[in-house]
């Protein structure tokens, strides 16, 4: 099988580049990662239920794709899922898993598409990083937390080497407006021979 799709993801420049790649892409995603070992959903799916082992606790999934966050986040406990991609074509995918409360899309130019303190818990799987979600991302998505709420997310080696998204982090902890719960480098794709951090941050 060819990884064309998963390899050129790092080189995108741009929303509309974005969301035209992974329209392509959705049809044959969860073979191609699933290939090369994709092992950041399950972790941060334990590494969320070990701060927060409540079945009933909703979740926002953002930039939910084809699901297979959703699928490890059920895998481990959690019964109450909702997930959130701009393209249609992932969410179809995400549909056909089963597991789901709500799916919804938006636009991927829009800068704040969510309700801020609809949820409590915010996770981002593998989606904030080079050739995917921009650095402000995180800005967007911890700004939308009620105050305690919890944000789960991923920053592979691409994105670690990339002083951006490292900083920006830096910048929410350093300023006291964020606690670090968890942090774990581990497997992302294994098969390529690429790892990735693993954080749960706390809004203060």
């Amino acid at each position: 099988m060819s990884d064309k799709f998963l390899k050129d993801v790092y080189g995108l420049d741009s929303p509309q580049a974005t969301k035209a790649h992974y329209q392509k892409w959705a049809s044959s995603y969860d073979d191609e990662v699933g290939s090369n070992g994709y092992a950041t959903p399950g972790r941060i799916a334990r590494a969320l239920w070990s701060q927060l082992p409540e079945p009933k606790t909703p979740i926002l999934d953002y930039g939910c794709g084809t699901g297979l966050s959703g699928v490890a986040l059920n895998a481990v406990g959690f019964e109450v899922v909702d997930g959130i991609d701009p393209t249609p074509q992932m969410l179809e995918g995400a549909l056909a898993k089963g597991v789901y409360r709500n799916l919804t899309s938006f636009d991927i130019t829009d800068p704040n598409p969510l309700q801020a303190g609809a949820y409590k818990v915010i996770t981002a799987i593998g989606v904030i990083g080079v050739g995917a979600a921009p650095p402000e991302t995180l800005d967007m998505l911890i700004n939308a937390l009620p105050s305690h709420g919890l944000l789960a997310f991923s920053y592979n080696d691409h994105t670690l080497e990339d002083h951006s998204y490292t900083v920006r982090l830096s910048e929410w902890l350093d300023m006291g407006a964020a606690r670090l719960l968890f942090r774990e480098y581990g497997p992302h794709l294994p098969g390529m021979d690429m790892k990735s951090d693993v954080y749960i941050v706390e809004k203060v």
